[in-house]
Parts: C-alpha cells; structure tokens; sequence
C-alpha cells in the first residue's frame, strides 16, 4: 500500500462519516432517529420486486428480526408504516408506507441526495448523476 492508497482510504471514509452525520441531522429535523429513516428508506427500495416485510427490514438494517419487529411497531405508532396480510401466506405480513411516511421519506431522500451531490468527489458525483433523472420526477 501506498502513502496516496491510505490517504484515498482516510478521505473517502471521512466522506462517508460527513454524510452519516449531516443524514443523521436531517433525520432528526423530520421527527426521525436515523434507524427510522434508514427502514423508511428499506420498505420503499431495497426489496424487488413485491412490498417489503419485517425479515426484509431486519436484513436491509443488519439487525435481528425482533428488533425490526419493534421498530415496525413504531413506525405503525407514527402512521408512517401500515402492515397489509399476504394474500397468499396468513403467516407473512406485508410493510407499506403510508402517505406520511412517503412524504418524509421524500423530503429525506432528497436532501441527501443533494448533500451527496454537493460534497462527493469527482467519481461519485459521475455517479449520482444517474439519481437525477429518477429524483426529479
């Protein structure tokens, strides 16, 4: 490894950090903690194709099953989420976002974005590009 490797390293990492930070804040302006906004974010785009459950959340999240079953409760709390039954499985049970949770998932999404878009380096800025088509619409 070279000098330049580590300095690459040591950038890219404090990047990812600033981002973490500045997400964590725009979270919380929104009423959210940051594991609430990143669930949010699992329901509505991690799962294709078909609606996301509490195994998608807890996988999408790394953490263990009854943990994203407690946060779920939460977040149907808030009336961010709503639980819908598979029609096709009576044990499964299917995770929507409700309006709400679709509009502050929105307004997040797009402040990231454009933090990312803002501080990102030359090649993930090449990158993002690719977001701004599918945001602004």
């Amino acid at each position: 490894m070279r000098d330049a490797d580590y300095a690459a390293l040591a950038q890219f990492r404090y990047q990812i950090r600033s981002f973490l930070a500045f997400s964590e804040q725009a979270a919380a302006k929104e009423g959210l903690t940051p594991t609430q906004h990143q669930a949010l974010l699992g329901i509505k785009g991690f799962v294709r194709p078909g609606p996301a459950t509490v195994g998608d959340v807890a996988r999408f999240l790394l953490v263990r099953h009854h943990s994203a079953v407690e946060l779920v409760d939460r977040l149907a709390k808030l009336r961010l989420v709503s639980r819908l039954a598979d029609p096709d499985d009576a044990r499964r049970v299917h995770l929507k976002l409700t309006k709400k949770g679709e509009q502050k998932l929105r307004a997040l999404s797009r402040k990231n974005l454009e933090e990312l878009r803002r501080a990102a380096s030359p090649a993930l800025s090449r990158l993002l590009k690719s977001f701004r088509v599918s945001s602004e619409g």
